[in-house]
């Protein structure tokens, strides 16, 4: 169903786009005005048939979407950080050792792989 309105989005985001740039501007630049006398159509009803398709199209691209947000909304599963929280817990400092406590997080682990650095190394004076 996702699909299926994906594709249907876009070809009414292709046609909104086409028949904007079809319009004539206040300029003429992306205009097809087509000169003076007679033809299939007048400007005016040229103007008012594409004011037309941009008003439906604009609906049909505000329908799309938000069908999509939907459609994606009712996929998702709500999720809860309790959830993914672990059910048993271990414990945080070893039983018979002579080892520090610590928390076992990343940053431990890195420390006691890694040495402690010194600081900047100076070079002995001869």
């Amino acid at each position: 169903m996702e699909t299926v309105v994906i594709v249907i989005h876009l070809m009414v985001v292709l046609a909104l786009v086409l028949v904007v740039l079809l319009q004539r501007s206040e300029g003429g630049a992306l205009g097809m005005g087509g000169g003076g006398g007679g033809g299939f159509m007048t400007a005016r009803g040229t103007a008012n048939v594409l004011t037309r398709a941009t008003s439906l199209l604009a609906v049909a691209f505000f329908v799309t979407s938000i069908s999509l947000t939907l459609i994606a909304k009712m996929n998702d599963s709500p999720a809860s950080v309790l959830d993914s929280l672990p059910t048993s817990q271990s414990p945080a400092a070893p039983l018979g050792g002579d080892a520090p406590a610590t928390g076992g997080g990343v940053l431990d682990a890195l420390k006691q792989q890694s040495p402690q650095p010194t600081g900047p190394q100076v070079p002995a004076a001869q």
